[in-house]
């Protein structure tokens, strides 16, 4: 078993109240409101941003040229790859990049991200590894899942692309290299002591994440901010 699926067996409620969200679920039925998943998108877009930081701050936090090569391709497929797709999914939903620029970010992302960062800040690798992983390798879990319902991946279903963009090859090696990379650390790094504080590391991420989805719902059933 690696130290991810250890770390995921010991927070089966959040995994479960995260990956299987009903915001999630209706992605691949194809039937989240359009207000939802618009939200989500340029919450997402603001997310990234922290996201590119925190692989900035593991370059930092790396005790080895390997680590810091690493982060620093972590924080370059974000900045010049996956900012500039989103940009592009946004346009088709009527989402400029001057749309995403000028949004606020909600509390929700505020959480997590300020949460993964003084993680991050506090700790070493590791722990900022762990707090990174619900969302780098959750992404992937999801969407394969979604993938495998009826139509999920058909024109009628308005979030295919999503679905297939996370469950396809490259993403879902991204994944893989994200918990192998978890694995090495925890070679190098876990200990007993430790155990303890990893594991609520990677509760609490995996729980703001599950927030995350819920912000989005709660915009998809007409509450405002």
């Amino acid at each position: 078993m690696s130290f991810f699926q250890k770390l995921k067996a010991g927070a089966e409620d959040e995994w479960l109240a995260y990956t299987e969200h009903p915001f999630t679920e209706a992605l691949g039925e194809g039937t989240l409101p359009e207000a939802a998943f618009k939200d989500y998108l340029v919450q997402d877009y603001l997310f990234l941003i922290e996201f590119a930081r925190a692989y900035a701050l593991a370059a930092y936090k790396a005790p080895t040229l390997d680590d810091m090569r690493d982060a620093k391709a972590a924080m370059s497929a974000i900045l010049d790859v996956e900012m500039d797709l989103h940009v592009s999914i946004c346009a088709n939903w009527g989402l400029s990049a001057d749309d995403l620029e000028a949004s606020d970010a909600a509390p929700e992302t505020l959480a997590y991200t300020r949460y993964v960062l003084e993680t991050g800040m506090r700790g070493d690798l590791l722990a900022l590894k762990v707090a990174l992983a619900p969302c780098v390798i959750g992404y992937a879990e999801i969407a394969s899942r979604l993938a495998t319902y009826p139509g999920a991946l058909s024109e009628r279903n308005p979030y295919a692309n999503w679905i297939s963009e996370y469950a396809g090859d490259a993403y879902q090696e991204v994944a893989a290299q994200a918990e192998a990379s978890l694995d090495k650390l925890a070679e190098r790094y876990l200990t007993p002591a430790r155990e303890r504080e990893l594991h609520d590391i990677f509760k609490e991420a995996t729980r703001l994440e599950a927030d995350f989805w819920e912000m989005g719902w709660r915009v998809g059933a007409g509450e405002t901010r």
